[in-house]
């Protein structure tokens, strides 16, 4: 589980310049991510070896000032309460403003580790111009420039040392998490599981102060729940609510196996469902769908065969995830959920042999091989998969840079049909020998 450092700030000083700066750190070692409403507002970096998620506030405030002034607080609030770590960017050239004075103000009285950014320090005049801040009473700053960099591996570096390792509890058992928007059915899902007659052995405290897993045996299975559902405060419904279930759902799908995506059948999968199913996808996790309230649903305009497609469709081309049909009143298939679940579970740690795996697929790519590419051709060698804690293979061949996206998913495709690998997102590289 990593930390959550989040950057607020009022609009325009430099907010997401610093996010992407902070993000891109790791594009050479690891795909970026993108973020979780595929604009960038999350993501993930490392620095000194220390793996942390970044979360930025900013491109949410509209409107007047007085919005401004109410979505800012909001958003601090929501930074404040989620992350373990925030970094507040401030303007050198407009200096301390009464809105950052707003924030400040929030920013004391907390006592998580705050770092001030004072961003556009690019000459030794700005230098000094920036020891105003000090006014406000959140102690020592530190100058940075997000457009050119300078300054920001001083900020990483006291941002590592307040970094907690995390030194995880490896549990045997499947960690579930289930996931989805407000109201679409979590709770009660979580309720049809548990039932009165509660057989848990164990409460185990959160990674989080907010994620509980409660271990369970039953249907034959043992496995944890960590339950988001229910958590948000009453004053917090008012709140922004999709970012602040976007926050909730960052922490409980990094910590989790499989995540368990609870959808609305009345409403559809929107947006933000959307948005919560890449986010697991691109943490390399299991993903089960399941389709609440389908009895709520008007049966002649919508088939089970239509719905599904259209999740498929919006999905594409990570199509391979098992899509369930329940009711968490009427406890309509919750055993199968779970079964399935454990499926993915065990799908997602799932081994191939190499040389089974070379039988197979050497003689598939030596019929379909990639298509030449500027008169070249491309031979695949041999293949393996990577030790590595989710399903990665790498195939060696002689021009690696010629292989193109479509070829990559027709071998991702084959693996799938060989292997049973549902609802676990694969990573194929292609390697010089």
């Amino acid at each position: 589980m990593s930390n959550i450092v989040a950057i607020v700030g009022r609009p325009n000083v430099g907010k997401s310049t610093l996010f992407n700066r902070l993000v891109q750190r790791r594009e050479a070692i690891v795909d970026s991510v993108s973020g979780v409403t595929r604009d960038r507002h999350y993501g993930k970096s490392d620095w000194n070896g220390k793996e942390f998620s970044v979360i930025d506030t900013g491109g949410y405030a509209v409107g007047s000032d007085d919005i401004f002034e109410e979505e800012i607080r909001k958003q601090v609030n929501l930074a404040i309460e989620e992350a373990d770590i925030i970094v507040f960017v401030v303007d050198v050239e407009s200096g301390i403003t009464p809105m950052d004075e707003a924030v400040a103000k929030l920013l004391r009285k907390i006592k998580k580790p705050i770092f001030i950014a004072v961003n556009k320090v690019d000459n030794s005049m700005r230098e000094n111009d920036a020891v105003e801040f000090y006014n406000l009473g959140l102690g020592d700053y530190h100058t940075i420039s997000s457009i050119n960099g300078s300054g920001t591996g001083d900020l990483l570096d006291a941002l590592a040392e307040e970094l907690d390792e995390h030194i995880e509890e490896v549990s045997e058992l499947p960690r579930f998490a289930v996931v989805g928007r407000p109201n679409a059915g979590k709770s009660s899902f979580i309720n049809a599981l548990i039932g009165e007659e509660r057989n848990i052995v164990t409460d185990i405290a959160g990674t989080t102060r907010d994620t509980i897993d409660t271990k369970y045996n039953r249907f034959g299975f043992d496995f944890n729940l960590v339950d988001t559902a229910g958590i948000r405060k009453k004053s917090k419904v008012k709140e922004d609510l999709e970012f602040y279930s976007v926050m909730r759902a960052v922490k409980t799908i990094e910590s989790c196996d499989v995540a368990i995506l609870v959808i609305d059948a009345t409403r559809g999968f929107e947006g933000q469902d959307e948005n919560i199913f890449w986010l697991a996808e691109k943490n390399k996790k299991g993903i089960v769908i399941l389709i609440n309230k389908w009895d709520l649903v008007e049966k002649e305009t919508n088939t089970m065969r239509d719905f599904e497609a259209k999740i498929r469709q919006e999905i594409a081309p990570f199509t391979d995830v098992p899509i369930l049909f329940i009711s968490a009143l009427t406890k309509q298939r919750i055993f199968k959920a779970i079964e399935t679940s454990v499926e993915v579970f065990e799908n997602r740690k799932k081994r191939v042999p190499t040389s089974k795996l070379n039988d197979k697929m050497l003689e598939i790519v030596k019929h379909h091989s990639p298509p030449a590419y500027k008169g070249k051709f491309v031979k695949i060698k041999y293949c393996m998969q990577l030790p590595t804690p989710t399903p990665q293979f790498v195939f060696f061949c002689n021009l690696p840079q010629y292989v193109r996206e479509p070829y990559k998913r027709f071998v991702e495709n084959k693996l799938r049909e060989l292997y049973n690998f549902s609802g676990v997102p694969i990573v194929i590289y292609f390697r010089k020998k």
